[in-house]
């Protein structure tokens, strides 16, 4: 494990157990602000004395003797309780208690939190923002985390435009802004984002040229004349781990193992910089390969365990491509279902995400005959509500969007609980609810 200052180790997953390296409060603290007090009141005050934060004091405190003390300030020996400001009152040079004072009120003993020693995370726990405070307060300025993966996007496609309006049947390229921050927000180190015309000549060598843990293409992955995807991974001696899902939108979605490529070489310039992180969806759902992949019933969709290089291995020449389909919504699932739990595993974090929760739907569903279907939900009022726009070309209904409902075959009635991929991030204002829409 690398060891990262904290401010970049956000979102990353510890890679061993956190020890405190301390007792927390390593010494005894007041919480309050008031008098430190030694024995039975009243106490005569120390008038020109006081003890505050951040200020070392050797002086001790002596039976029937009281002094001032700040929030956070050491107490001084034989201090027996804190007496709080509004709790008591002076005559002269006495202090007197306004209510009972219970020997060790208001201090934190030392080691109250924890001992030094003490594991206060697992390993593979996420670090959050309140993990890096736990982590600054028990003495660490860096946090021992895997190496982050390397991704790099290829967007596929002679249609797509860069910028500007679609016209003469080019469009935007709707994946490319999209992916790199939602990776980003993964934990993986967005190398760059490529786009690639449909030639399998330059897909081959973007694939096999790539020095990045994980290559991800957009497109390609059917049986279209223009979809190179699969010969390509043939043509690199690729291993074809998922070849197809049960789930609509995003059945064509394949992962690979790469690990018989010539050396690579350092990639090309990206078009477009890495972006910055966004927040990142949930752990997707089951899936299961179609066709000669394996049974209905096959386990869910993610790289087996036995083909993802634990963290910190010396394999460097093991990668993996996920091809998402070209359909944008259709590549959100691939992201959710294949990427996402390749990039945990990749990273540590396989077992930090939490499980999708259970929601009862609000409205009908229609199903797929066969397959799972996932559908843009909105959550309100403790139900999941559907949302129009969720055909595989769409992004107006996952924009708006705070979960993916998983539709079984079939179809959902009104009330049916399904699990719900969470998205992380707040729905958008006037969310067009699903009735009256058109499932595709």
């Amino acid at each position: 494990p690398l060891g990262v200052p904290l401010a970049q180790a956000l979102g990353q997953a510890l890679a061993v157990p956190l020890l405190a390296l301390t007792d927390l409060p390593s010494f005894d603290t007041s919480a309050m602000d008031g008098w430190a007090v030694a024995g039975p009141g009243p106490w005569t005050v120390r008038a020109r004395d006081a003890v505050l934060a951040g200020r070392a004091s050797e002086a001790a405190a002596h039976d029937g003797e009281a002094v001032r003390i700040a929030t956070g300030a050491r107490v001084p020996a034989g201090t027996t309780a804190v007496v709080r400001s509004e709790h008591a009152r002076t005559e002269g040079t006495l202090l007197h208690a306004l209510r009972e004072v219970v020997p060790g009120q208001d201090i934190r003993p030392r080691g109250q939190e924890c001992r030094s020693g003490e594991e206060l995370l697992p390993a593979g726990s996420v670090v959050t923002p309140a993990v890096l405070g736990l982590a600054a307060a028990a003495g660490y300025d860096e946090l021992p985390v895997p190496p982050r993966p390397r991704v790099e996007i290829l967007v596929l496609g002679d249609e797509l435009l860069a910028a500007g309006l679609p016209h003469d049947g080019l469009i935007r390229d709707a994946l490319g802004p999209m992916l790199g921050p939602w990776l980003a927000a993964l934990g993986a180190d967005v190398l760059a984002v490529r786009r690639i015309g449909d030639e399998a000549e330059e897909l081959y060598a973007a694939v096999t040229g790539s020095i990045a843990d994980l290559v991800l293409t957009t497109g390609g992955t059917a049986a279209g004349p223009v979809d190179h995807v699969h010969g390509v991974l043939e043509k690199a001696g690729a291993t074809l781990l998922v070849d197809g899902v049960k789930v609509r939108p995003g059945h064509p979605m394949l992962l690979a193992r790469l690990d018989a490529l010539p050396e690579a070489v350092e990639p090309g310039p990206s078009d477009s910089e890495p972006p910055g992180p966004v927040p990142s969806g949930a752990s997707g759902p089951s899936a299961t390969p179609s066709g000669a992949s394996g049974p209905a019933d096959a386990p869910a969709v993610g790289a087996p365990a036995a083909e993802v290089p634990a963290a910190g291995a010396t394999a460097p020449r093991v990668r993996h491509l996920v091809g998402l389909p070209g359909n944008p919504l259709a590549a959100v699932s691939g992201l959710l279902t294949l990427a996402e739990p390749l990039l945990a595993a990749l990273t540590g974090a396989a077992a930090a995400g939490p499980e999708p929760a259970r929601v009862p739907v609000q409205d009908e569903v229609p199903g797929h005959p066969y397959d799972t279907r996932l559908v843009p939900v909105v959550r309100r009022g403790g139900r999941a509500v559907p949302l129009r726009y969720n055909g595989p070309a769409m992004l107006r209904g996952i924009a708006a969007a705070d979960g993916l409902a998983v539709v079984p075959p079939g179809g959902a009635r009104p009330g049916q609980e399904l699990d719900v991929l969470d998205l992380s991030w707040p729905a958008a204002e006037g969310a067009v609810p699903a009735q009256g829409a058109c499932f595709t």
